[in-house]
């Protein structure tokens, strides 16, 4: 996979550069950085290959750090640091400083997809940017702190390093990377990176219990990563607990079901003391989160277990097929569709079902698969009396009303226990293609009331688009009263 990857990048690279000569130019130019020798010609080749591979653009002082790193060094030492002058100088003018957002960056974007292309130039780049990212989490300079400093800026490489060591693990892993994973989750209780990696990227989406970071181990990160050979060894030395909570209350397999990481999730259930229905602190199930991000893989898995309920809902009451059918993710809907034990038409405490919340989100895919079900009910009320075609006139989803206006047991004009009904929400949101549709049918009311005595039209003049007033005659569609 990895040779069609490279041939695929050399064939977009010369679609791109023939008949300009920018390959044999950027070869030339490589020639010239490698041939000034010496310190030179390290500071160059590995600043192109930082840049070339990084996750993001790295800022000049992330960039400066990386490179003063000795792999395997217990300290950091800040005198090997080369200024951000002395690397540009290093570079032959291929690369520049983004002064605006400060990021150090190539002069062109075939520069990145030329060396991406020649991985020969840097050997095994991601491994190499591990064990950099690594060495300096295991620096005493680090592992001192308890806390995060003020804008990171005396150790401007610590986010990046935390943020994506694992990610470039999971890519090439050399055994240095894995001996050093292994001597950082020896001395991970409380490790500062773990902060960080929760305060980057799950601020809002989970309830983060940061007195209680030493519960994300170094099982759990590895399994948040998809590192299989360190997720192995962790596994066989039994130096983790398989069920444990983290701060977050996700167990391992959790992360590795979340992301898709379907070897780790092999390797996890392979042990006789695995829950694989074990709930995070969110009451979600490792498939509940399998089946929301699409893996199908991890879902076909994870239902063929005799200790895997397929049915097993979150504290909303939202199955996994619910979860797959709010994301429109058709693959894992035809997977659990396919147990007998699966109900498609399960609602959730609000009364809601996949229908409807497919029809809602316009996932014209999960609705036709829904509706060729004969035990879907495509007229369902949820808790307010919406069915799922008010569901979709409401957000505007005209390809969806288009199916399920295709089907005799919908009834277009089904007012809801508020008595409105698919037509006023559409004129009131202003989605004119809906109204459009609703309006061209015999067995719609323009002219019909609510239950506050509200007419498609009023709706229209307090709320709506010019364009829907135009769909709408104004004559008696007039709220009583309404001046």
């Amino acid at each position: 996979m990895q040779e069609t990857t490279i041939r695929r990048r050399r064939q977009r690279l010369a679609l791109t550069t023939d008949g300009l000569g920018l390959g044999d130019a950027y070869s030339e130019t490589i020639d010239r950085i490698k041939g000034q020798g010496g310190e030179k010609a390290r500071l160059g080749m590995t600043t192109l290959m930082w840049i070339s591979h990084s996750e993001r653009p790295l800022k000049p002082d992330e960039l400066c750090h990386a490179l003063a790193v000795e792999i395997g060094s217990p300290n950091f030492d800040a005198d090997n640091l080369p200024s951000i002058g002395l690397l540009i100088a290093c570079r032959q003018g291929l690369v520049a400083v983004e002064k605006e957002i400060s990021t150090v960056r190539f002069i062109h974007f075939t520069i990145q997809e030329f060396l991406r292309a020649h991985p020969e130039f840097f050997g095994p780049a991601h491994s190499t940017i591990a064990e950099t990212c690594l060495s300096y989490l295991n620096s005493e300079q680090v592992k001192v702190l308890s806390g995060l400093p003020d804008h990171l800026q005396s150790i401007p490489f610590l986010e990046y390093s935390s943020l994506h060591w694992g990610t470039h693990a999971k890519r090439e892993l050399s055994n240095c990377a894995k001996l050093l994973a292994l001597k950082l989750f020896d001395d991970y209780e409380n490790h500062v990176s773990i902060k960080v990696l929760f305060e980057a990227r799950y601020p809002y989406r989970y309830p983060v219990d940061f007195d209680r970071l030493s519960l994300f181990n170094g099982l759990h990160c590895a399994s948040f990563f998809g590192i299989v050979e360190i997720v192995a060894c962790l596994v066989e030395t039994g130096r983790c607990d398989v069920n444990q909570g983290d701060c977050v209350g996700n167990t391992p397999l959790s992360w590795a079901a979340e992301y898709g990481h379907e070897g780790v999730v092999e390797i996890l259930l392979g042990r006789g003391d695995i829950n694989p229905e074990e709930v995070s602190t969110s009451g979600r199930t490792p498939l509940w989160r399998a089946s929301w991000n699409g893996h199908e893989g991890i879902v076909k898995t994870l239902i063929q277990r005799n200790d895997v309920n397929p049915e097993t809902p979150d504290p909303l009451g939202q199955t996994p097929l619910f979860g797959a059918a709010m994301r429109g993710q058709e693959g894992v809907v035809k997977i659990l569709l396919e147990r007998d034990d699966v109900d498609p038409d399960k609602p959730n405490y609000d009364g809601q079902t996949p229908l409807s919340v497919a029809a809602g989100a316009g996932y014209e895919g999960v609705v036709r698969i829904l509706l060729g079900r004969d035990d879907v009910d495509p007229a369902r009320l949820d808790t307010n009396g919406d069915t799922p075609l008010f569901c979709a006139a409401l957000y505007g989803k005209e390809g969806v009303v288009k199916i399920l206006l295709e089907r005799d047991d919908v009834d277009p004009d089904k007012p809801n226990y508020d008595g409105q009904t698919p037509l006023s929400q559409a004129v009131r949101e202003g989605h004119e293609g809906v109204v459009r549709i609703l309006l061209g049918r015999d067995d719609v009311d323009p002219h019909r009331l609510d239950n506050s005595g509200g007419t498609p039209f009023w709706y229209a003049s307090q709320y709506g688009s010019a364009g829907v007033i135009a769909l709408l005659q104004p004559q008696s569609f007039l709220k009583p009263g309404a001046a």
